[in-house]
């Protein structure tokens, strides 16, 4: 069963069929590219987020890369600069809305890092100087709840103002430009 990488670019939506009546046409996966019937997204990735989504043919290898048994790491650029407190609550875990009921995320790994310098800019910028800094943080999850990473950088005080997913267990964006996408070789 044919699996692949695929780099979504920001505004794209994480599906290959529009499925309902739009006012606008939207961007869709299978505009980038001729993928075997049956293609699927693993897991999903909002209109806003951009960067590795995983597609296959295979439900079961779906199952298993969505699962917790498999971690999912998360390059976020956020509003100003966390506090070690902010950092620990991120950690540790925070209580969000889940399907209109409170929630509370398991604990993960957090750290700051330096801004990647090889994602593709933005077509409007996110930030200018004027409105104060940001900083980018590396979030690895093994859960994945509608728009988590968003809530929880909010939840703190911190919120995402542009969100990469870079790694789904061992596969990584390396090697892909926006809107490119590769066959995984298991």
């Amino acid at each position: 069963m044919p699996h692949f990488r695929f780099f979504k670019p920001y505004g794209t939506l994480s599906q290959f069929i529009n499925n309902g009546v739009q006012k606008k046409r939207h961007t869709l996966i299978g505009d980038f590219g001729d993928f075997p019937s049956g293609t699927m997204a693993v897991g999903r990735l909002d209109r806003d987020s951009e960067g590795l989504l995983l597609l296959t043919t295979d439900g079961k290898w779906s199952a298993k890369m969505t699962s917790k048994d498999i971690e999912k790491e998360y390059w976020v650029q956020v509003d100003g600069i966390p506090t070690r407190e902010q950092v620990d609550q991120l950690r540790s875990g925070v209580e969000i809305t889940v399907k209109k009921e409170p929630y509370k995320t398991l604990p993960c790994r957090v750290q700051t890092m330096m801004p990647p310098d090889h994602l593709p800019k933005r077509g409007k910028p996110i930030r200018d100087a004027r409105h104060g800094p940001t900083t980018w943080l590396s979030i690895t999850l093994r859960e994945g709840k509608f728009r988590q990473v968003r809530k929880m950088t909010a939840k703190v005080g911190t919120p995402t103002l542009r969100l990469v997913r870079y790694r789904v267990g061992t596969f990584t964006l390396t090697g892909l430009t926006a809107g490119e996408h590769a066959l995984i070789h298991e």
